[in-house]
């Protein structure tokens, strides 16, 4: 059996941050990720300095490459099925039946794309349809847009999508889940609103070339931006106790910590704020607390 001051489960951004920090700081930890990472259908992700327009493979194997100069860092493509135990004394096993002892936990595990649902959307996802603009929106500047969501999401996105180009309509796919007020608003900022059911995005190549509707409307455009369902990446955060969030994350404080003692969380399953940069960030954040939180159990017990 493994013993360890940490386990990460999941390898993304947060995951690998977390890995690096905790190694630097000479603690026995290990990453464990099933290698499925979300954005591993995009070619390039964006936004995070110095690495801006990288391939998400190829900033996984740097990351990796990294991480191996630390020898207290062991990383295992596997997945985790079950975690018993407290603070101080957890036990995972894995799919391969591993069995990991570990004193903290570190949730990265992401989150996890539901059924796409629209004929046609999964062929373009990540080459012309994205779900932030931050993201990607550079590359669609000034372009002609679809944007699929309604309700409130829709009031929030479409104004945030303004900022990289007004040429775009918006198709809810079925009711819009509008106000008259907010149907208003979309006509005064001149954004065409479609509410018939989308029958399939049609491209050539994983690039878009129209979304096509129910009633035989089809409306051109270059890219998609669209409201992707989302879920955690495991629910082992639940079956041990993890309080979750109206939206669907699990809830943290400040630093990470969870409702559970000796359970952390970083990166997009603890935030809605999904970008690489800002997970690294927090998987950095919350490995840089449980050192200190292991170190003064040391102390004191000294």
């Amino acid at each position: 059996m493994n013993k360890v001051d940490v386990a990460i489960i999941g390898g993304g951004p947060a995951g690998l941050s977390a890995g690096l920090m905790l190694g630097r700081a000479r603690k026995q930890t290990i990453v464990i990720d099933e290698g499925r990472p979300r954005n591993a259908v995009t070619r390039e992700a964006h936004g995070f300095l110095t690495r801006d327009g990288i391939s998400p493979d190829e900033f996984r194997r740097i990351a990796k490459e990294q991480l191996r100069v630390y020898p207290s860092v062991s990383q295992y493509e596997d997945t985790v099925v079950s975690i018993t135990g407290e603070d101080g004394d957890f036990l995972l096993e894995t799919a391969t039946r591993k069995k990991i002892a570990s004193k903290k936990l570190l949730f990265a595990v992401g989150m996890k794309d539901q059924k796409l649902g629209i004929p046609g959307l999964a062929e373009v996802y990540g080459k012309s349809a994205f779900v932030c603009p931050y993201c990607d929106g550079w590359e669609l500047r000034d372009e002609p847009l679809v944007v699929i969501s309604r309700g409130a999401a829709l009031m929030h996105f479409a104004p945030l999508l303004s900022g990289w180009t007004n040429q775009f309509v918006v198709c809810t796919n079925g009711p819009d889940e509008l106000s008259e007020a907010e149907r208003e608003d979309l006509r005064n900022h001149h954004i065409p609103l479609f509410d018939t059911p989308i029958r399939a995005i049609v491209s050539s190549k994983g690039m878009v070339n129209h979304v096509a509707l129910e009633d035989g409307t089809e409306i051109p455009c270059t890219g998609i931006f669209f409201k992707s369902e989302l879920v955690p990446g495991t629910d082992l955060p639940q079956t041990l106790g993890c309080r979750i969030s109206d939206t669907g994350e699990i809830a943290v404080d400040e630093v990470g910590k969870s409702s559970v003692p000796g359970v952390y969380a970083a990166g997009d399953v603890s935030s809605l704020m999904h970008q690489s940069i800002a997970a690294a960030a927090s998987g950095a954040r919350a490995a840089a607390v449980i050192n200190g939180e292991l170190n003064q159990e040391v102390w004191r017990n000294n």
